[in-house]
């Protein structure tokens, strides 16, 4: 794998002022399938992320965090709720105005490079083309597009085409091109899945790294652990809502409408659907929620929730 270089680029040339805010207020969202059924992909989601920050999303299969993913990008619009990028409600915004702000704010990385990339264009070619929507005076102020290459350490693959690259090429090349635009707000859906060990610890490291240069605000989708375990904050979907959140090591569960707590994965194993609990006030920021006491009492779990 070639090493990484710094040499020659000034990451600032691509800055713009730092990253940008977003926020869901009661976001829900449905979509039909082939045989005319309606599924709720998210149902009432409520979501502050800060300018500059780094957030994981977490959740098993059909949590909906993919689906959440799509509409902070502004490629899909909620069916209810009302999202904001900054301080514009982009959920309610023409597609005219969209496309303006996904080609300059605002940049999402598809799963799988295929569908972030062209395959018979060059490296090049490819930042070329995922910087078509800018204005001439942005081409003209942007990092020239080898010392952006030498960044994401594809240097000696510039004139080289996509399909004749390695998985882990492409998918630098892909961060590469999401990145070309300078964007306020990077959007990313698994982008280390189907990688090695190397080059997924490799695109994690790039994505923070760029995050330092150009203090952009990331947002990445993921089902492993040890890339989640790297941003300093968490988000774990459950049934289409928010269930729980880690904040800088420490695990918090999100309550939702009407009171509904999701217990983290461990507890909800040995605590399943239909378990009796008892909730008793301990202070005004604490409660204690404790199970009845079991035949064998190893079977008896306690916990808090703050």
């Amino acid at each position: 794998m070639t090493a990484v270089s710094d040499e020659g680029l000034d990451i600032g040339e691509l800055s713009r002022p730092g990253g940008v805010g977003v926020r869901c207020q009661g976001v829900v969202h449905l979509y039909r399938t082939f045989e005319g059924h309606d599924v709720v992909a998210l149902q009432g989601v409520d979501l502050a992320i800060e300018p500059g920050e780094r957030v994981a999303f977490l959740g098993p299969s059909g949590s909906g965090k993919s689906t959440l993913l799509t509409l902070l990008g502004g490629i899909q619009k909620p069916s209810a709720g009302r999202i904001f990028l900054g301080d514009e409600e982009i959920s309610r915004m023409g597609e005219r105005y969209l496309a303006r702000i996904r080609s300059r704010r605002v940049s999402t990385m598809l799963q799988g490079s295929a569908r972030n990339l062209l395959s018979y264009a060059t490296a090049r070619q490819n930042i070329a083309f995922a910087r078509l929507a800018m204005t001439g005076r942005d081409r003209r102020d942007a990092v020239v597009d080898v010392d952006l290459l030498r960044r994401v350490g594809l240097d000696k693959q510039l004139d080289q085409v996509v399909s004749t690259m390695s998985g882990g090429q492409r998918q630098r090349l892909a961060l590469a091109c999401a990145v070309s635009t300078g964007p306020q707000l990077l959007l990313a859906d698994e982008p280390t899945s189907q990688l090695s060990h190397e080059d997924r610890d490799h695109v994690i490291e790039l994505i923070h790294d760029l995050g330092d240069d150009l203090g952009t605000t990331i947002v990445v989708v993921t089902h492993q652990p040890e890339v989640a375990a790297t941003f300093p904050r968490t988000v774990t979907m459950k049934g289409g809502r928010v269930g729980q959140e880690g904040r800088d090591g420490a695990e918090y569960v999100v309550i939702g409408a009407e009171g509904v707590v999701h217990l983290p994965s461990h507890l909800s194993e040995q605590w399943p659907q239909g378990t009796l609990v008892r909730i008793e006030p301990e202070d005004r920021e604490r409660l204690v929620v404790s199970k009845p006491a079991a035949t064998n009492p190893l079977d008896a779990v306690e916990g808090e929730v703050t």
